[in-house]
């Protein structure tokens, strides 16, 4: 763990425990606090209590998938500056652009490694305007 890099709130959605868990493991090597969510709906129940400062998600999910929850969470005026990346093994090019279309800021192909998403959290996370401020 690195002691002077800010610490971030990190959400993880993806229906498969392996990947929730793994990327939990990487971020919180780092210092972030990760909150983890099984699929958008998951998701959307925890945002309001705990809002993340970045969102990793996987595309295809059951109830919604990971363009369908990009969608929701970006029509919120609250979440719109959150950085989105999309974490999937649907990498082409169209799976990419249609990310983008939703408002994904990024996409990261499945496999990834502790790098990557330290680099995503550094690259995204260091914006000014990526702080989520929740009023009551």
């Amino acid at each position: 763990m690195k002691d002077d890099n800010k610490k971030y709130r990190i959400m993880v959605i993806d229906d498969s425990i392996t990947i929730r868990r793994a990327a939990q493991l990487f971020l919180i090597e780092e210092g972030h606090e990760v909150i983890l969510a099984q699929d958008g709906l998951d998701a959307l129940s925890k945002m309001g209590m705990n809002p993340p400062d970045l969102i990793f998600c996987d595309i295809l999910m059951p109830k919604l998938d990971g363009y369908e929850t990009c969608a929701l969470i970006k029509k919120n005026p609250t979440f719109k500056q959150v950085p989105f990346i999309m974490l999937s093994s649907q990498s082409s090019i169209f799976d990419k652009a249609k990310g983008f279309l939703v408002g994904s800021s990024d996409h990261i192909s499945k496999p990834f490694d502790k790098q990557m998403l330290v680099n995503a959290v550094e690259k995204f996370c260091s914006q000014p305007h990526h702080k989520v401020e929740v009023t009551a």
